[in-house]
């Protein structure tokens, strides 16, 4: 099949405006009088995509030829500029742009594409009842005029085919805007010529993809640029800039580009711009202020990572609709898995957030900011029954291989106040690596696709029982190298990092053990400095797996950390050598690099896709021997059972919230309580003990227990019962110190009441008033818990007018870093002053999300609200 069309059949000329495509439909239907009615529909609906590719990119004018013999149709549509080809598009059910050519390719018997005598034609084929036409495809029309190339390294595939889909969308629609220069502040010229160049780059990334074997998250391309377009590169950056501010001001039906998609984008052109003009290129993993390429948001999603987890996970589209989730999830809140799928977010928020969190739904969809992307928020869930579970959420948005941004949300349950806790779901460290019994290794060279399916195999088991074979670390990761460097490798090296970002030689095998006698450093390497753009660097910022067939000698180093690795390289004859990051939960964890000397053959692509599979056990091995030297899962249980349980007294709504900090292991010296005494009277107790470690939760425990038992017995005023716990901290615990605010209310059930209270080194007491005044109670303050129990300690007394709001916190709440204890206590006041008439729940609630979000230190607040009877 080609384009050959027979002399004297009907044609027809169109211009290259949009008015065109409608007229071409009716000139097509016009000629096939007579045929079958659905495949006139079909002629139909393929010449409209053919004449509206044409006209938007050609914009030369353009001929359709139409004929038909037999019943089987034929169509041809050419235009005048043979330079510029066709760009396929991969067939995305949620891409708003680049379907024409995927439509063609899927309704059509026949297509393709020709050039030939100064034209263009791109043409299709019906047969509806003829035999199976000969294979077709689109033919790929070569780049013309001088090229340069232009490397872009460690290009994130997935985020770039976003940045394309959405660019696609932008310029679509700015052609097709009539007021474009008003709407977006661009003429009809420069978005021409935008949309020109980026037909030419979409069509050099296509050529290159098919040239390259991909096996990781990043890809390092070469394309052949033509020069003459050169030029066009910043006219599409100006063009994509103003299309996106006005997106952002809802000017345009296209919604902005997320962050991290438009900074890639950003990249791709810098690099043509640069290195056309004879810069040097940058690889998109070492650009300061990128996205890390292990972060969430540039992991492609898959349902079966969300299904899978056993961390409380939902995922949910552009509309906030659910898309996936799994048991965790269900089981925390009481629904069915399959119940949820196609519900509204909102059906997991409680009533009181659901307003704040279509808002922030909205400006993330129009700015692709949000105040909490990326942080972990504490915040109350809402069961099915319509109780409260208390969680942390932490939010990524993810690009699918489709085209969409799903947005990924963790609900981490964190510790409850008595009265709302739930047996809740509870993530395990992960899975463990499944011990599997490896055969012998086979020759490393390969005869035929089912010798290197079984090689395959082998080694993935093998390297899957070396892990498994120890419980430490380091040991597995060193019989994992045995196992390469036996079936794969001539040597092979494990670096990790720490929680710092610092990196470590934890390994180094060689085939020839004997070889090692040399001297290899194991240990600290050099920083991972701004100067550091060597491969290793790439691999620890996620790129990879690398596949480097000429290694460079060590005198090209940019750095002491590239230096170190390629004096190595050149210490051990490496020849060729493939690295790859471990990566688990989105972040990178360390380094393989697997090296073969220079007599040996040198790694291949295939080499590569098999080492990208291995990292996959070893990561996780990884990751689970993390987990398990944190004490997470005891630390949560031991946090949850010194929480107190509230009493439940007439006249008086008592609520608390404990919010563990983010970054430590979910347990510290931070406390509340409250009790009922033997009068009558309400005691209210907040504190902070020094240290944030279990050590501090234990005496923490210690301290909570004798403060109770102290103000049962004596039921002496505040400043007292203060004066005796710090006497008895001093006898016990001499090395612990401590803040507390011991407060008693008392009064008749029908009031009035008042609080009498005392400080020792805490925060004050801050009462808000239901008319919005508010002010702390700070009269009564003294030395901490543990410095001199002789020092006097004052009492002070304040009324308690019905429906107030009395609020004891820790620092955890207000302290931020760079900002005055004042700033932050008038904060405070103000956002209590804005919620006085709030239900005590959504009290502390929005205390905890207004202030709390991002707080690297625990918080504990307790709060009280007297209520006359009948009110």
């Amino acid at each position: 099949m080609d384009s050959y069309s027979p002399p004297a059949v009907p044609s027809q000329c169109f211009p290259p405006e949009p008015r065109s495509v409608p007229l071409a439909r009716r000139f097509v239907r016009s000629v096939l009088r007579g045929v079958a009615p659905e495949v006139v529909d079909t002629a139909e609906l393929l010449a409209s995509e053919l004449v509206t590719n044409a006209v938007l990119h050609a914009r030369t004018e353009v001929e359709v030829r139409v004929w038909s013999h037999e019943g089987q149709v034929r169509v041809r549509v050419g235009d005048g500029r043979p330079e510029r080809p066709l760009v396929p598009r991969e067939a995305r059910p949620y891409a708003g742009a680049g379907r024409g050519l995927a439509v063609v390719e899927k309704l059509a018997s026949s297509h393709g594409a020709h050039v030939a005598e100064g034209r263009k034609t791109a043409w299709f084929e019906l047969w509806p009842k003829a035999p199976v036409p000969p294979t077709s495809g689109w033919e790929s029309v070569p780049v013309c005029g001088r090229t340069a190339t232009v490397t872009l390294i460690d290009m994130h595939d997935i985020v770039f085919r976003a940045a394309q889909q959405h660019g696609d969308e932008m310029l679509r629609e700015l052609i097709l805007t009539t007021s474009v220069e008003e709407c977006a502040g661009v003429s009809n010229s420069e978005v021409m010529v935008a949309n020109d160049v980026t037909n030419v780059i979409n069509a050099c990334m296509t050529s290159a993809l098919e040239e390259t074997v991909t096996g990781g998250a990043t890809v390092t391309l070469d394309i052949a640029f033509p020069l003459e377009a050169a030029p066009a590169v910043d006219t599409l950056r100006h063009v994509l800039e103003h299309g996106d501010a006005a997106a952002q001001l809802g000017s345009l039906l296209t919604l902005p580009a997320p962050p991290h998609v438009r900074s890639h984008y950003q990249w791709v052109l810098d690099q043509l711009a640069t290195q056309l003009s004879g810069g040097p290129p940058t690889a998109w993993t070492l650009l300061p202020g990128a996205p890390n390429t292990s972060s969430a948001e540039l992991t492609p999603w898959d349902a079966g990572d969300v299904e899978d987890s056993s961390i409380p996970t939902v995922a949910a589209d552009d509309d906030g609709r659910i898309i996936a989730t799994n048991t965790a999830l269900a089981d925390l809140l009481g629904w069915q898995t399959d119940e949820l799928i196609g519900r509204p977010l909102t059906v997991l928020i409680p009533e009181h957030l659901r307003e704040r969190h279509r808002a922030g739904f909205t400006a993330l969809r129009l700015t692709g900011r949000s105040r909490i992307m990326g942080r972990s928020i504490p915040l109350p869930a809402l069961h099915r029954d319509g109780s409260l579970v208390p969680v942390r959420l932490h939010v990524q948005s993810q690009e699918a291989v489709d085209g969409r941004t799903v947005r990924i949300g963790q609900f981490m349950p964190r510790a409850v106040a008595p009265g709302e806790d739930r047996p809740v779901s509870r993530p395990d460290p992960g899975p463990s690596v499944r011990l599997q019994t490896g055969a012998a290794a086979a020759p490393r060279a390969g005869g035929g696709k089912e010798r290197r399916d079984r090689e395959r195999s082998s080694l993935l088991a093998d390297t899957t029982s070396a892990l498994s074979s120890t419980l430490d670390l380091r040991e597995g990761l060193r019989r994992v190298c045995h196992v390469l460097t036996q079936q794969m490798a001539d040597w092979c090296v494990v670096d990790l990092l720490d929680e710092y970002g610092d990196a470590e030689r934890v390994c180094v095998v060689h085939r020839e053990p004997r070889a090692l006698n040399v001297g290899v450093d194991l240990g600290r390497l050099p920083p991972l400095s701004e100067n550091a753009r060597g491969p290793l660097a790439r691999v620890l910022h996620g790129a990879g797996p690398l596949l480097i067939t000429d290694i460079p000698s060590p005198d090209q180093a940019e750095s002491a950390l590239d230096a170190r690795q390629l004096e190595l390289f050149e210490q051990l004859n490496a020849g060729s050598t493939i690295m790859a990051p471990l990566r688990a939960r989105h972040e990178v964890l360390g380094a393989l690099i697997v090296v073969r000397t220079r007599h040996d053959a040198p790694f291949t692509e295939q080499d590569a896709l098999l080492v990208a599979d291995l990292v996959k056990g070893i990561s996780l091995s990884v990751d689970n021997a993390r987990l398990h030297q944190h004490t997470r899962t005891a630390a949560e249980r031991l946090q949850r059972s010194l929480l107190p349980r509230l009493p439940s007294i007439p006249s008086m709504e008592i609520t608390a919230r404990y919010a563990p900090s983010s970054t430590t292991a979910q347990v510290g010296g931070d406390w509340f309580d409250a009790f009922t005494l033997p009068d009558g009277d309400t005691a209210l107790v907040i504190g902070d003990v020094s240290g944030h470690d279990l050590n501090a939760a234990v005496t923490m425990s210690q301290l909570r227990n004798m403060l109770r038992g102290i103000a049962v017995d004596c039921q002496d005023r505040p400043s007292e019962v203060l004066r005796r716990l710090d006497l008895a901290t001093l006898t016990l615990y001499p090395h612990s110190t401590a803040t507390c605010a011991y407060a008693v209310v008392r009064g008749p059930r029908s009031g009035p009441w008042e609080v009498h209270h005392s400080s020792a080194g805490h925060l004050p007491l801050l009462l808000t008033c239901p008319n919005g005044d508010t002010h702390y109670l700070d009269t009564a303050s003294g030395l901490l818990i543990g410095m001199d129990s002789t020092f006097p300690r004052p009492t002070a007394r304040d009324s308690l007018p019905a429906h107030s709001t009395l609020l004891m916190f820790t620092d955890g709440l207000i302290e931020r870093p760079g900002e005055s204890l004042s700033d932050a206590m008038t904060r405070l006041r103000r956002h209590t002053a804005a919620l006085a008439r709030a239900p005590l729940d959504v009290f502390c609630d929005e205390l905890i999300l207004g202030l709390g979000a991002g707080s690297t230190d625990d918080i504990a607040l307790l709060a009280l609200r007297p209520t006359a009877p009948g009110t």
